[in-house]
């Protein structure tokens, strides 16, 4: 890049427009880490103009939640390899929450000989996409987000709390799709509106669920890398949004007892590269063998790929029977209590959506590993178990309950592993076994209500 002008015209057409008649001051050079967290740097407009590159240590993909570190570097030992990080500048957009004009770009994960870096998420993505151009497939994805408002909590001992309305009363539970409910929240969803418009972002929705203060946004279908940056960079301007109006976004899949918890549910579709058809839709509109296949490839490599959906040990409370989350893998039709759901749409449209995920997962890894269950039922030809008609939550759970189990499962898929990456599956298991081996070290207010004087 030559200079700040040259920079500014090659911009997308969102960011030259939040730019009219400003002059960039400051761009954010970022990437994701294992948790989904922007690490980078910040550089003045006119340096990030000059440089092609910049440099991280390759220690951030090491790290837990806590800022502890997992023992994953390798043969070569914790050396902290520096990384060459370069610029996608079609993920250039705006930070409309900052005090002057800023931009943030996403950057992808090479070594020093170009080859990128395996545990970076977005290069894990990357990796799943390519492989379903292998086969001459085009996926497409649908994310919906849910998430809590909730009040300012300065005091991790203290439970968190709805926050308050524009009533002055705390936010209600069981009101999903009130339009009411949505209105109390009206300031802090106006910014998020202008804050995604600012960034180029379309929304498709924006509904209340069934928590206190639980929202959910739809994002319109497209290409997985490009929904995944736009899920990274929604988690962002939801919570700057909410700090303006005095209150906290949280993306924990359960952090409210006794409220739903927060999923990220994925729909899939997969196009024929050639055609451009529906390869889910036969020649009469019919379900094809490659639909039936991409559920049972689900159905069989899900339970080995909890352990990324569903990342800390908060996300295994939301699996709670009759809280809008499944408990198992069935598969149905137009039914909210399975795992795996078929919504209801016309041959050209039909799709794939896994209910699994929660929110709290790294976008890029939990796409990455829904479509990577999908391709190995897709290429092994997996045929699902008989369409489930009733409750789902009358059958058994056929998912790993806590974290611990899901990193056993994990650790043993060598199937996903090489769909995924082998590296990146050794680098995640040691981090995320460190994180939940931490854990286990806290004892927790019901341990000591209830142990300290009774056993």
């Amino acid at each position: 890049m030559a200079d700040l002008s040259e920079l500014t015209n090659s911009l997308p057409k969102a960011a030259q427009t939040y730019l009219e008649d400003r002059r960039l001051d400051e761009v954010e050079c970022i990437i994701s880490d294992l948790p989904g967290i922007a690490r980078g740097k910040a550089v003045p407009a006119t340096k990030f103009a000059r440089q092609k590159y910049f440099h991280l240590p390759d220690s951030i993909f090491f790290q837990t939640i806590t800022g502890d570190w997992g023992e994953a570097a390798g043969e070569g030992g914790f050396i902290e390899r520096d990384m060459i990080l370069r610029p996608d500048m079609s993920t250039a957009t705006a930070a409309p929450w900052t005090a002057d004009w800023t931009l943030q770009v996403i950057h992808d994960a090479f070594d020093r000989e170009g080859s990128p870096i395996p545990f970076s998420p977005r290069n894990v993505l990357r990796r799943v996409v390519d492989m379903y151009h292998a086969h001459g497939m085009k996926p497409v994805v649908a994310p919906e987000m849910e998430f809590f408002l909730v009040a300012r909590n300065l005091d991790p001992a203290q439970e968190i709390k709805p926050m308050m309305g524009r009533s002055g009363r705390p936010a209600a539970a069981r009101q999903a799709y009130s339009m009411t409910a949505v209105d109390e929240f009206g300031p802090v969803i106006d910014d998020i509106y202008d804050f995604a418009e600012a960034q180029g972002f379309e929304i498709d929705g924006i509904t209340q669920e069934g928590g206190a203060g639980q929202l959910e946004i739809n994002l319109r279908h497209g290409d997985p890398i490009k929904l995944a940056d736009e899920v990274f960079y929604f988690k962002r301007l939801i919570r700057e949004a909410a700090l303006r109006h005095d209150c906290f976004a949280t993306f924990m899949a359960k952090p409210i007892a006794d409220e739903p918890g927060s999923a990220m549910h994925i729909h899939h579709s997969i196009l024929d590269m050639e055609t451009g058809r529906n390869i889910f839709a036969g020649p009469q509109g019919g379900e094809t063998d490659a639909f039936f296949h991409f559920i049972g490839g689900l159905q069989k490599h899900l339970p080995s790929a909890i352990a990324v959906l569903a990342p800390y040990v908060n996300s295994y409370r939301r699996y709670v029977k009759d809280h809008a989350a499944p408990i198992n893998l069935a598969w149905g039709r137009d039914n909210r209590t399975t795992g795996i759901r078929v919504p209801l749409s016309g041959p050209e449209s039909r799709r794939v959506e896994n209910r699994m995920a929660g929110m709290d997962c790294n976008p890029y890894l939990g796409i990455a590993a829904s479509l990577a269950c999908g391709l190995l039922g897709i290429l092994n030809e997996d045929w699902p178990d008989k369409q489930f008609k009733g409750d789902a939550y009358s059958g058994e759970p056929d998912i790993p309950n806590v974290m611990g189990d899901a990193l056993d499962m994990f650790e043993e898929a060598k199937a996903l592993h090489e769909i995924l990456g082998p590296e990146f599956a050794r680098v995640y298991a040691i981090v995320k076994r460190t994180e939940y081996e931490e854990f286990l070290q806290v004892i927790s207010p019901w341990e000591r209500e209830h142990l300290l004087l009774n056993v």
